[in-house]
């Protein structure tokens, strides 16, 4: 009986589908050459059908439904064409339809990406999302990459391992902490633009994706545009120069199409002081149809990036030194030389097959990466720090003494600074040639090295029943090899490195050898193996006045460490490999839309996702021992969002309203703490910890003209913690009191009080208006005015546990650490308020069959100066010191801020033929 009601609603909807279709036409060619362009789309915006034209341009778009609907017309670097259409069965004919070329397309040059390397130290992050975002139309999207993202603005307030990113199908999420590594394809604009996009929820046939959204970057060379395009760029941001080149000879009549890009990015120092940029990339892609429907495609793509970090400064360090300054860096032998530098090489190889038959898409892929990812640091060995700005060498150390404000040598420091800011590497070569170290270092500059080789195989199959029914299948396995090492770069004129851990005298490495030299591992060496597999299935059904989907997923995931070193203070723990840690996530997601007409529809989204803990929050200390974080836990994700979209003529856009609960997060943070429970440099778990996104989010653009618009954006969100989790301190246990340890190493602290503090995601209320002006003679110009708010500094968690208000010499509470005096002296401290005016333009000529093209952009016009991020230091752990500390207002260890660059500009001079 189910079977012949399901039989006949079938029939029904067939039927239905099968009546009244509105066949359009057309030829899409580009305007001033009249060229055919090959693979433009076709689409009805609400409704979830598309068509690509064929070589000639050609196209024959059948829609089954009537009454208003939006047709737009995209191709690659062209400006999307809208036609308001009346569906009422009669074929129409749009004839030639002309597409402009879109210089605006070089603004995905001009967005800031930054990777975690830029404003990565002492464990902060302010990494954002925003490569994700380079290849979307949407209004919203577009000003959070190119206008928010100056301010770190995060979408949502996610991080970027909840977006997916794929090339060819292939995820490249990173297993270390789940983030996309956009260096790896950094400077290759050219052949990375063709990405297919969907944010958020929204159903993907490449994969499930993550709530952030899911980004797929094409490499097929059938799909770029013939020909060669030369550009050359300068800009004061974090590199100076580029150049890049790009060929792709487009499908001949054998079926053969290949592509090649390179390009070099430079810079002596950027913005910040003392931050070398030094990449090159390379591309090469070549395809082989064996006829229309079938083809393989081998790709690979070999990028280096290397370049000069920066320093988070107080607010002391700043004042005297201002937002350019950076203390890592200093003159050596008439050049500049960073000690914090971040070196990656990982090149990447794929295969692929694809599979396009009438109403069926199968790509199967593998795909094999290996390389290395370096962080040089300067290791200091019963020697004084050589940074700069310790806190030793400040004013506020001798205003803050316990021993009374000593001002004369607080001014003599002050004065130190302003005449020797930078590192002086004559005096580490000093220091370690001295006769009396017999040879030994006392300063070292060496590599954190993460030396991976991974292997994925991936396939999936869209398949399209019929007019209303679409299926999805597809699957992934994963396997990763992670040798981790401390690697000697250079011994500043040393003879050998003595591998003894300087806090308690024990061996690093108890079966190597005690003297190391220059190439040798040291420290720490272990090696992470991880495997993953995914399977996921999808459906989505539409009608005339709604759709719907879901998705389905399930992984299961496994990791295991193995101790290459036998570290001393882990005898027991350390060599050898540790248990395996593994999980099985199931992740569901579905949705509805509903259309009032073909210009105005309604989506909800919904989803419940259980993700495995990342490799950089599972083991405790991997550089150690074999610890894994105690009753690890998967984390939940519980989202929902609502939509609603406008398609007019003259007025697009969309208000949604979101919600997101992250369940169960595991954060690991390392410190140097002196609390009176131990001074050593501690690992922070942190478990059973949620947070909280929920907000409204708007975008809308209105065609005042044909050559005037004007934008609105605005997100005003609501990102806070939203439990109070549970802190464990754990030491070497050679370094601590060990009557006040419960088990080896490890001190637990209870729950701390972070419920409904906010999260350190970036500004969570930001709005823009924007107006463009583009001329009919191929010029255009635009401005955005820019408010962003309602940002914070990162919290300090272990001076939110009940062990902060202990004084460690009577074990019981500091009298004074009343309920409002330890309010105020925690109080979360709010960013500066925002305030920026960028400008963007450009001008094209046609010359003959070259295409050249000029833009610029100035952003920050007002060239004003804010703080972009920040965290508490976690150096004082009770009331007692940090009271004392902030007695003066200016604390030694005062939170440290990230700031904005001033003014900066990008140019771009491009040539197509």
């Amino acid at each position: 009986m189910r079977t012949a009601m399901f039989l006949a609603l079938f029939c029904c909807f067939n039927l239905q589908y099968g009546q009244q279709g509105t066949t359009i036409m057309g030829r899409v060619q580009e305007k001033g050459t009249n060229v055919p362009i090959h693979n433009a789309k076709i689409s009805a915006e609400a409704l979830s059908q598309e068509i690509f034209t064929n070589e000639d341009g050609s196209f024959e778009f059948e829609i089954h439904n009537s009454g208003d609907v939006l047709l737009s017309i995209s191709a690659l670097d062209f400006i999307t064409k809208r036609f308001s259409i009346y569906l009422s069965g009669e074929t129409i004919d749009l004839g030639k339809i002309l597409l402009e070329r879109d210089i605006e397309r070089e603004k995905t040059d001009n967005l800031i990406t930054l990777t975690d390397g830029d404003l990565l130290d002492d464990g902060e992050s302010v990494s954002g999302a925003l490569g994700l975002l380079q290849s979307t139309k949407d209004i919203f999207l577009n000003r959070a990459a190119f206008d928010f993202g100056q301010a770190f603005f995060k979408v949502r307030g996610y991080d970027s391992q909840n977006g997916s990113v794929l090339v060819n199908g292939i995820p490249m999420n990173k297993f270390f902490d789940g983030r996309p590594q956009w260096n790896n394809w950094g400077g290759l604009n050219d052949v990375v633009r063709n990405q297919e996009y969907t944010y958020g929820l929204t159903e993907n046939t490449h994969a499930f994706g993550g709530v952030l959204g899911t980004t797929n970057i094409d490499t097929s060379p059938s799909g770029m545009r013939p020909g060669i395009r030369l550009s050359s760029s300068a800009s004061n941001r974090t590199y100076r120069g580029r150049l890049m080149a790009t060929y792709n000879s487009g499908l001949g009549k054998k079926g053969l199409a290949y592509t090649f890009s390179a390009s070099r990015r430079w810079a002596k120092e950027g913005f910040v002081e003392g931050t070398l940029y030094d990449a090159y990339s390379f591309f090469g892609s070549l395809e082989y149809q064996f006829n229309p429907r079938n083809s393989i495609i081998l790709t690979s793509i070999l990028a280096r990036n290397r370049r000069g970090r920066s320093s988070a400064l107080t607010e002391e360090a700043f004042q005297l030194m201002r937002n350019q300054y950076n203390p890592y860096w200093g003159i050596q032998d008439g050049r500049i030389r960073n000690s914090r530098e971040r070196d990656i090489f990982e090149p990447l190889f794929l295969l692929n097959y694809k599979l396009n038959l009438e109403g069926l898409d199968w790509n199967l892929g593998v795909a094999y990466q290996f390389g290395s990812n370096a962080r040089s640091r300067l290791g200091y060995f019963n020697a004084p720090n050589p940074d700069p700005t310790y806190y030793r060498y400040l004013p506020s150390y001798y205003i803050n003494s316990s021993i009374g404000a000593d001002f004369i040598n607080a001014n003599l420091a002050k004065e130190a600074l302003l005449d020797n800011p930078q590192m002086d590497w004559n005096q580490l070569y000093a220091a370690n040639t001295n006769p009396n170290t017999n040879g030994k270092a006392a300063y070292v500059l060496y590599n954190d090295v993460a030396r991976d080789a991974q292997m994925t195989f991936s396939t999936n199959l869209d398949y399209h029943l019929n007019e209303m029914i679409n299926l999805g299948l597809g699957g992934n396995y994963r396997k990763l090899s992670s040798d981790n090492y401390a690697k000697i770069q250079d011994l500043l004129g040393a003879e050998f490195h003595e591998d003894i851990d300087a806090f308690s005298n024990t061996l690093n490495d108890a079966n190597g050898s005690l003297e190391k030299i220059e190439g040798e591992i040291f420290n720490y060496h272990y090696s992470l193996d991880a495997s993953q597999f995914e399977a996921f299935g999808q459906a989505s059904v539409s009608t005339k006045k709604w759709s719907g989907f879901a998705s389905a997923s399930m992984t299961g995931f496994s990791v295991q460490r193995n101790g290459l070193f036998t570290n001393e203070r882990f005898l027991d723990s350390s060599f050898g490999p540790s248990e395996k840690v593994a999980f099985s996530t199931v992740r569901l997601k579905g949705g509805l839309t509903y259309f009032f007409t073909g210009r105005h529809w309604f989506t909800a989204n919904g989803a419940k996702i259980e993700r495995a803990p990342t490799l950089q929050n599972t083991f405790i200390n991997p550089r150690e021992n074999n610890a894994v974080v105690p009753d690890l836990q998967k984390e939940t994700i519980t989202t929902i969002d609502l939509n609603y979209f406008i398609r007019l003529p003259d007025v697009t856009g969309r208000i949604s309203a979101f919600y997101t609960r992250f369940q169960n997060r595991t954060d690991i943070n390392f410190f140097f703490v002196d609390s009176g429970l131990g001074s050593d440099f501690v690992q922070e778990v942190i478990t059973g910890l949620d947070q909280l996104h929920k907000g409204i989010e708007f975008g809308l653009e209105y065609e005042a003209s044909s050559n005037v618009k004007i934008t609105a954006v605005g997100n005003f969100g609501h990102y806070v913690y939203a439990s109070d989790p549970y802190v464990q301190i754990n030491f070497d246990t050679a370094g601590a009191e060990e009557e006040l340890i419960a088990q080896e190493g490890t001190i637990d602290l209870g729950i701390a009080e972070l419920k409904d503090l906010k999260l350190a995601q970036g500004p969570q209320t930001a709005l823009a208006l924007g107006v463009e002006y583009r001329a009919p003679k191929y010029w255009w110009v635009g401005a955005t005015a820019n408010y962003l708010t309602n940002n914070y500094i990162n919290i300090s968690t272990i001076t939110r546990t009940p062990s902060f208000l202990l004084d460690p010499d009577t074990g019981e509470p500091f009298p004074d650490a009343t309920d409002e005096n330890v309010e105020a002296l925690l109080k979360q401290q709010p960013l500066d308020d925002i305030y920026l005016l960028n400008l963007i333009g450009g001008k094209s000529w046609l010359w003959g069959k070259k295409y050249i093209s000029a833009f610029v952009s100035i952003n920050n016009l007002f060239d004003s100066v804010f703080r972009t991020g920040g965290y508490e230091q976690s150096r004082n752990g009770n009331f007692g010191q940090l009271q004392q500390d902030n007695l003066s207002g200016t604390p030694s260890f005062a939170p440290k801020y990230w700031y904005s660059y001033g003014r900066t500009y990008f140019l771009n001079l491009a040539i197509s033929f």
